[in-house]
């Protein structure tokens, strides 16, 4: 027996005229909010003053990473007591960063002109733009340099806005003479405080391709938020939405500069960090504007370094520790390391962050595929940020592939499908 007719009251003609009233606002959602790339994001990002770049940076950090894990925690049980690690998590924890400190210490590097390196004659700066051109372009051809590496140039500021487009410049062009761009290219703009500054970099890039013959849009650029302007404008209006949109599909992260946007709040130097309330307020404001467009986050940096005796080390880890699972419980999951020393609890953190959410989202992801209910009834949204978790997770090294399928029974197809990122699984 056939199933019976449904009676409605509207005609068909309603939904088309409705359809073709929003047809202009469907495409500016599509356009606006493509929602998440989908490709795995670095958990930090090192910051190295041009003039100190060489072509062993990375190995030389891990080096220098494992040096301090050795001197100031050498085994499990240390470094979990420094931290408070979980007994559980101890062991898997420090043999993770351990490995990742040997393999990869560094995954995302940029080679600083600005604050870092500060002004210098303009052959000076040429010819460090150009080294660092060709020490990325040769690091990139052995394997050893970071996956993401690239320059933060000088802002658009009038007073040094001729020398950053020119190391700007200098440095891809150098890329290109060396055979083209790497993969993992990033660039920062630093100090924005105007959409039309984006405009002005949107411009530099279009002209660039247009030289170079490359594909439009193939270059992006971080737009690092470190002034009050950035955040809020003269008219009231969230600023950085705006640059967002100026960026024409090019932004590909947002950074928050602590200790800039922290004075130029007024914030005296002893509580200029990352959880200050100001940095929570701009990071809240960030993180709205750049939801669902595809803009990635990035928290910034501490000042406090883990140098010096021991116990300084570990109080200097334990804040650093602290700030990056904060940054992580706020769903910032990445942000700046200024030192190798910091690189152990980078990692120990964004590990046991991911680890010991591991039981929870498997058994929550799992029921909610099952429709088995539980304690917990979780939306498509939920789920999302669920499978989302374990991606991360695995895309930093903190999971492996097969004990996520073995506490899930979902593959890394069916993950990227509920987290809306693949095409659906059967």
């Amino acid at each position: 027996m056939g199933q019976q007719p449904v009676p409605t009251s509207l005609t068909s003609a309603v939904t088309r005229e409705i359809d073709s009233a929003l047809a202009g606002v469907d495409a500016e959602l599509a356009r606006r909010y493509p929602g998440d790339p989908g490709t795995r994001q670095p958990v930090h990002t090192v910051y190295v003053p041009a003039d100190a770049f060489a072509a062993d940076t990375v190995t030389d950090w891990g080096r220098r990473a494992l040096a301090a894990l050795d001197a100031h925690a050498p085994d499990a049980p240390a470094l979990a007591a420094v931290l408070g690690l979980p007994d559980r998590l101890a062991t898997a924890v420090h043999d993770r960063v351990r490995a990742k400190l040997r393999r990869e210490p560094v995954e995302d590097l940029r080679i600083d002109f600005e604050d870092g390196y500060g002004r210098r004659p303009d052959a000076e700066e040429d010819a460090a733009a150009a080294r660092a051109a060709r020490l990325v372009a040769e690091t990139t051809a052995q394997g050893t340099a970071a996956p993401w590496v690239g320059i933060r140039m000088k802002c658009m500021e009038a007073a040094v806005r001729d020398r950053g487009v020119r190391t700007l410049d200098i440095f891809l062009t150098g890329l290109m003479e060396a055979g083209g761009l790497p993969e993992g290219l990033r660039l920062t703009l630093p100090k924005v405080t105007y959409p039309e500054q984006i405009t002005a970099m949107v411009r530099l890039c279009e002209e660039f391709e247009k030289a170079r013959a490359l594909p439009a849009g193939r270059i992006g650029f971080e737009i690092q938020i470190e002034t009050t302007q950035s955040i809020l404008g003269p008219d009231g209006r969230a600023t950085v939405a705006r640059m967002i949109d100026a960026a024409q599909g090019r932004a590909t992260g947002l950074h928050y500069g602590t200790f800039d946007y922290s004075a130029s709040c007024g914030v005296s130097a002893a509580h200029q960090s990352p959880d200050h309330p100001v940095a929570d307020h701009a990071k809240a404001v960030m993180q709205v504007a750049a939801a669902g467009t595809g803009v990635r986050l990035s928290d910034g940096s501490t000042n406090v370094l883990p140098v010096g005796p021991t116990e300084q080390v570990h109080q200097a880890w334990r804040l650093h520790h602290r700030l990056v699972r904060r940054s992580l419980a706020r769903a910032y999951y990445q942000g700046w390391d200024m030192h190798p020393a910091q690189l152990p609890t980078r990692y120990a953190a964004v590990y046991a962050f991911y680890r010991e959410g591991l039981e929870e989202a498997a058994a929550r992801l799992t029921a909610y595929v099952r429709r088995a209910g539980g304690q917990v009834l979780d939306e498509p949204a939920t789920a999302k940020a669920l499978s989302g978790h374990l991606l991360r997770g695995l895309d930093c090294g903190a999971l492996d592939a097969d004990e996520v399928t073995g506490s899930t029974g979902l593959d890394r197809p069916a993950l990227d499908h509920l987290a809306g990122r693949g095409p659906t699984v059967n």
